[in-house]
């Protein structure tokens, strides 16, 4: 059995993290040692890891993973961690890219295993997302559950939808937060997001996901009003248009209620109807 670097040792010789800047290091051993098994039905020729904080995920990778990626925006961190894998780096095993994951030119990975920053983990998820690779990622479990939930759910909403465009999404793992240190104030869950065609088609990806996103801030109100009143949200020009094309089972479901599928017949409807600018 592997022998990896011990979580504490590492913060004790990298320093602390600090939780204004996001940094909340996982330490517990057995999570650790599993998150790269949630990953085993996955090419893990190259994976990439967003956050590599002090490492102790990144040496649990290099086991499983042909090749590793890590991303690090901190620069302190980013040099412990080449220095404390220089002999993967030598060996071509480790690339570790200072940046900002937002923002650096990505590689051609084959799969994400990362804990996340969670500040960052909207942004963050749908940038990879629509590259079509799998992933297996951390984040806070309110978060975690949303994206997970079904249709006429107290959780089920704008994010839910649009992760499940793109991929089958599955809670694994519920991670206490004393598995961190710093410990944050809430729980967190570790999630495998699958990534698949859906199984209808949108006539614009990026209205579809405004769309979605528009009538959600109205989730409580009729599909009818929530057109309507968000038109200036949407971008469409004729929303009476729009309702007057749809029938009046859709036009009285509320947005919580309605399932990707269903989403995806209303905005074909108003992408042909209502003049989206």
């Amino acid at each position: 059995m592997t022998e990896y670097r011990n979580p504490d040792a590492l913060i004790r010789r990298a320093g602390r993290g600090n939780p204004d800047f996001d940094q909340h290091f996982l330490v517990d051993d057995r999570v650790l040692d599993r998150i790269p098994t949630y990953a085993s039905e996955f090419d893990r020729s190259h994976v990439l890891e967003i956050g590599a904080g002090t490492g102790a995920l990144t040496d649990r990778l290099l086991d499983a993973a042909d090749r590793v990626t890590a991303i690090e925006r901190d620069p302190d961190l980013a040099a412990f961690v080449r220095e404390e894998f220089a002999d993967a780096i030598d060996r071509g095993d480790l690339t570790v890219v200072e940046g900002d994951a937002l923002s650096v030119d990505l590689p051609a990975y084959s799969c994400c295993v990362s804990n996340l920053p969670y500040s960052a983990s909207s942004e963050l998820t749908f940038r990879l997302l629509p590259a079509g690779k799998p992933a297996v990622l951390m984040y806070q479990r309110e978060f975690a559950e949303r994206m997970a939930a079904d249709a006429d759910t107290s959780e089920y909403g704008r994010l839910s939808v649009a992760a499940q465009h793109y991929a089958d999404v599955e809670v694994v793992e519920i991670v206490p937060k004393e598995a961190f240190d710093p410990q944050p104030r809430v729980e967190s869950a570790i999630v495998r997001l699958t990534p698949r065609d859906p199984d209808y088609e949108v006539p614009d990806e990026d209205f579809f996901l405004d769309f979605v996103k528009a009538v959600f801030t109205q989730r409580r109100k009729t599909m009818r009003n929530a057109i309507r009143n968000t038109a200036h949200i949407s971008g469409l020009d004729a929303p009476d248009a729009v309702v007057d094309a749809l029938d009046d089972e859709l036009l009285s479901a509320r947005p919580e209620k309605l399932e990707p599928r269903r989403f995806a017949a209303v905005a074909s409807v108003a992408y042909d109807h209502g003049d989206p600018s």
